[in-house]
């Protein structure tokens, strides 16, 4: 079963305040299907991003596929958290 860690869409209305979850699904699963695993969180509006990095490093071992947003997200949260 090949799995994808990618975004989910939350949030109230679609167009104003779109919220986001990051979460594990298998691959031919869609968007806001059901999913394996939440990881953490991303709000465009603001900025913010918390990711547990210990669930994302155990899925990448593991072989799961990363979208490219996801992967900038894992990027940018480990910045923040080294300085």
């Amino acid at each position: 079963m090949p799995v994808v860690v990618r975004l989910r869409r939350i949030g109230k209305n679609p167009k104003k305040r779109p919220h986001f979850r990051i979460s594990v699904f298998e691959q031919t699963r869609g968007r806001d299907s059901r999913f394996i695993e939440e990881l953490g969180f991303y709000n465009p509006v603001t900025g913010t991003v918390k990711i547990k990095n210990e669930r994302l490093d155990f899925w990448k071992k593991n072989g799961a596929q990363f979208s490219a947003t996801v992967e900038n997200l894992a990027k940018k949260s480990l910045k923040n958290k080294e300085a």
